[in-house]
């Protein structure tokens, strides 16, 4: 979707009220639908290879991709990572992606829902869970918002919009840098996120929006109580390469793009993270665009794979198309398991790998 089709798939101004962070979030789903915004790092999968296995012993049939994320069942190992919301075109998306997750039997990540913490009338754009009554439903808030006004009562709040499942909170300070109207106080959160993972109803999941989570930062996120990561690495989209397609000034966009190469590839923080605090619930993002990635991921360390750029450009086209795509990403998933004669994701984390990481 390009041009005058993508732009008319998000102006629907029968909202009466459109607050920036609205705007903001139609600019950022524009930008992705329309713009090469990749980093120039890879995420370092392609460096990693199975073992073929040419006598796996196995029936293609009875491959088990079922699995179980923070105390709830998937039928596969997929999470639809957070996208959007706050507009009436991310409100279609987020009904899209929730219908296919829900056929399928896998979990969906929301967008910040600080657009509709600012502005109630925005709610319904990210409460899908009529559509999906089964699955796991993640909340989104920034971390930073810590740092200017919200506490408890907001995150709260966030959840019980949803009816989510967890709550996820996204760091991003690389991008709010960069962003002419960023949150850029991110001293002294770890305190205030411990607090909120002690009272929240639901599982905290420290999240990076594409630079990853080190092994350092991952210790401060766990030491402050969140029960999951995910790594969000490098590889993928460059939110550094969306903001200076946003840049008003040509100085603002070389500032933006001189961080197209920045972060830690999702190989790496997956490994090293794993390998630190091996019991540490993990979720993969980060560039990750086939069943094979993901496979690729639970062999390196990670529980759940989570894919965004493929399932959003399914979602602005149907809920079958997302469908779809899942159903290609099943397939690759099994298929690469048979191949390396893993019958179960337990046996394909342990499956070896030839890494040049």
């Amino acid at each position: 979707m390009t041009g005058k089709m993508a732009l008319s798939f998000f102006e629907h101004p029968s909202m009466s009220k459109v607050t920036p962070t609205s705007r903001r979030k139609s600019d950022h789903i524009l930008i992705n639908l329309e713009q090469d915004v990749r980093s120039a790092l890879t995420t370092g999968l392609e460096r990693i290879r199975f073992e073929h296995n040419a006598v796996p012993e196995l029936n293609l049939e009875d491959i088990d991709l079922n699995t179980e994320f923070l105390g709830m069942s998937l039928n596969a190992p997929l999470l639809i990572s957070s996208m959007t919301g706050g507009t009436e075109g991310a409100q279609r998306i987020n009904i899209a992606l929730a219908i296919a997750a829900q056929e399928k039997g896998i979990a969906l990540g929301l967008g910040s829902q600080r657009a509709a913490l600012e502005n109630p009338e925005v709610d319904k754009t990210f409460n899908v869970r009529a559509e999906a009554p089964d699955i796991p439903i993640y909340a989104n808030l920034g971390a930073v918002q810590l740092n200017y006004g919200y506490g408890f009562d907001e995150c709260q709040r966030a959840v019980d919009m949803v009816s989510a499942d967890a709550l996820i909170f996204h760091f991003n300070a690389l991008q709010e840098a960069i962003q002419p109207e960023g949150d850029i106080n991110f001293k002294g959160l770890l305190p205030k996120i411990e607090a909120i993972c002690s009272k929240l109803s639901v599982p905290v999941i420290a999240k990076e929006v594409g630079w990853g989570i080190g092994t350092s930062a991952a210790k401060q996120l766990i030491n402050s109580g969140v029960s999951a990561i995910d790594v969000a690495g490098a590889g993928g989209t460059s939110w550094s390469e969306v903001e200076m397609h946003r840049a008003q000034d040509s100085m603002a966009a070389e500032l933006a793009s001189s961080f197209i190469d920045w972060g830690i590839p999702t190989a790496t923080a997956v490994r090293d993270i794993h390998a630190t605090f091996p019991s540490v619930p993990l979720i993969a993002s980060g560039g990750l665009r086939s069943g094979i990635d993901t496979a690729k991921c639970i062999a390196l360390g990670a529980n759940v794979g989570g894919i965004a750029g493929p399932f959003l450009k399914a979602a602005v086209e149907s809920a079958e198309a997302v469908c779809d795509t899942i159903d290609l990403i099943s397939s690759q998933l099994r298929i690469c398991m048979f191949a390396a004669g893993c019958s179960d994701l337990n046996s394909l984390s342990n499956t070896p790998l030839h890494s040049s990481l």
